[in-house]
């Protein structure tokens, strides 16, 4: 194929506004389920964004789904047996004879143990997973799975609040069919589990937004671009704190334009971690809702079939704000500014709109730094030199750790290049304590005491 780029500013072919078949999958249970007292992760946040969602009526543009959870041996097409195995037998009540598993799991202040752990993985993985068969058969444009985006899950442990990778499960259902999957991550963290699955093949890309520096997981430096037939098919964007929505969009749009041009996928998987919002409680970018919701409307506009997850976020009411804001974006609606009212109206205090601002922090990202990170990360591009086709590799079942000799090697001098950086698996919590914010803890104490106050209200249909 030809290796000339339509210009950057030019028009798309594509038309945004057509109207898409849009899958939702959705299911009562999870907004049941809580880590521990005073965990920032809070799965009570997809209800909320529900909640919004169906006042909104924005249920009658599309057909919602309560997903089959997923089970262990569809878990397994990516996790250890013996991994899944310990989720699904540990509990609060048992935890202390599984001392040496929680240790080898990662299972612990980040990732702990909780009532309904594995009923929730697999809800999570569930929705995302049938998601992307519902696009292999032609059933839809467009899934949307809240539920899911946990993508620091490791193929033998938990990562980051995350357990089951259901993001690697979904491509892994899309790979069925498609030759060719895009993984897009625009969370604020680097999306290592996902990036780490598919390190070695061509038949997956992915393409990370986040900061990077002292800052969970430490991955995702500019260099990291996958090995062996992987090679330049990892895509690492990292950023400084601060950036903002004329910024972000700056670097987003020319970025996967050109991926779309050389890659040419055959389905996108989009992550739309919330904790990349201006505001979030562990965050530190200061993108508004529509500056977020941007990414998904230039994605869409290629008209390519799409699975859409969720992902962080730790600001709940922000996070289901501008959720529900992109299910809106997704079908084609335009959502009045003023919320409708709802079960949970006394969140969104005290101006009960559909917004989440941008403020006046400082943006570390210069123009001159991102421009040369750009022009990087799409030299890098160039480099592919082909599209790939289905018979070139298969999926791996592996990460670079168990690759071949040859990728060992490769990825261990890459890491002896990194010693300055290197991930000493810090906790997610310690390291994104540093820029959390006091007055937004007690803001989320108050969710978590309305968020107790509903649960009980609840019940499966």
């Amino acid at each position: 194929m030809s290796n000339s780029v339509p210009p950057l500013d030019s028009t798309s072919s594509a038309t945004p506004s057509q109207k898409k078949r849009v899958a939702y999958f959705y299911d009562s249970d999870v907004g049941n389920y809580a880590y521990v007292a005073g965990h920032p992760m809070k799965p009570h946040r997809i209800r909320l964004a529900h909640s919004l969602i169906m006042n909104y009526g924005t249920y009658h543009h599309m057909e919602i789904y309560r997903a089959k959870p997923a089970t262990r041996h569809e878990m397994t097409q990516f996790h250890t047996d013996d991994y899944i195995d310990f989720l699904q037998k540990v509990t609060p009540d048992n935890m202390d004879h599984y001392f040496k598993e929680q240790g080898k799991y990662n299972v612990g202040d980040d990732c702990p143990v909780f009532d309904g752990l594995f009923e929730f993985c697999g809800i999570s993985a569930g929705g995302s997973m049938e998601g992307a068969a519902r696009i292999n058969r032609g059933k839809c444009d467009i899934a949307i799975n809240w539920a899911g985006g946990l993508h620091h899950a490791k193929k033998s442990e938990a990562s980051g609040f995350c357990y089951v990778n259901d993001i690697v499960l979904g491509i892994i259902e899309l790979l069925r069919f498609k030759k060719r999957v895009l993984y897009i991550d625009i969370d604020v963290h680097h999306g290592d589990g996902v990036e780490e699955a598919f390190y070695t093949t061509d038949r997956v890309m992915t393409v990370s937004f986040h900061k990077y520096g002292e800052y969970f997981p430490g991955t995702g430096e500019l260099r990291d671009i996958g090995v062996g037939q992987g090679k330049n098919y990892s895509v690492n964007f990292p950023l400084r704190d601060g950036i903002d929505d004329e910024t972000y969009k700056s670097i987003f749009e020319p970025v996967i334009k050109n991926v779309m041009h050389y890659y040419q996928p055959e389905a996108i998987v989009l992550q739309c971690g919330g904790d990349s919002l201006s505001g979030d409680r562990l965050g530190c970018f200061n993108l508004s809702m529509r500056g977020h919701a941007n990414c998904v409307k230039f994605v869409k506009s290629f008209n390519i079939p799409t699975l859409v997850l969720g992902g962080g976020g730790y600001t709940m009411r922000n996070v289901a704000r501008t959720w529900a804001y992109e299910t809106g974006v997704l079908v084609g609606q335009e959502l009045p500014s003023t919320l409708p009212y709802n079960e949970y109206y006394e969140y969104y205090g005290p101006d009960y709109e559909l917004d989440v601002r941008s403020s006046n922090m400082e943006n570390a990202n210069s123009k001159e730094y991102l421009k040369k990170i750009t022009e990087q990360v799409i030299e890098n591009l160039k480099r592919t030199t082909f599209v790939p086709s289905v018979q070139l590799t298969e999926v791996p079942r592996t990460t670079i750790l168990g690759g071949t000799d040859e990728d060992e090697a490769i990825a261990n001098d890459m890491d002896e290049d990194d010693e300055e950086n290197k991930d000493l698996r810090t906790s997610k919590l310690q390291l994104d304590a540093r820029v959390t914010r006091n007055d937004e803890f007690e803001e989320s104490d108050d969710e978590r005491e309305a968020a107790a106050a509903y649960c009980c209200n609840i019940t499966r249909k």
